[in-house]
């Protein structure tokens, strides 16, 4: 499925909290979005992994997200691995996205900042940046 935006974002709820404004915006504008997860939210202190399914599921239905996936990377342990932008490369290549978001660089949580960088190589990797 082509989408116009690929949203990655580290846990459930990064991408909400980070453009979810800009999404809906360009969602009521005609743009397919699409969402994926890194990892399910697991050592998070606001809800269990099945409340954030839940949450995200909620999401992306009131947003209009086409489609959303998680690929369960280890919670707290995202690290840029050949085996992690694999799995990121296959879904640039899947949605087939004009655009990419990503977490910031420079942020706080040390996953944030790791899964920009990941995101990054894979967006290269995948042939996406030329």
């Amino acid at each position: 499925m082509k989408v116009d935006i690929l949203a990655i974002g580290a846990h459930p709820d990064d991408v909400e909290l980070g453009c979810g404004g800009t999404l809906a915006k360009l969602i009521s504008e005609g743009k397919k979005v699409a969402i994926v997860d890194l990892t399910q939210g697991e050592l998070g202190t606001r809800g269990t992994n099945v409340t954030r399914a839940q949450e995200a599921a909620s999401a992306s239905e009131i947003l209009g997200i086409s489609a959303r996936e998680n690929l369960k990377m280890k919670d707290g342990f995202i690290h840029n691995s050949e085996e992690y932008q694999i799995q990121i490369v296959k879904m640039i290549r899947k949605y087939q996205p004009e655009i990419v978001l990503a977490n910031a660089v420079d942020d706080r949580h040390p996953d944030h900042a790791k899964a920009a960088k990941l995101v990054s190589d894979a967006c290269f990797l995948s042939g996406l940046v030329k």
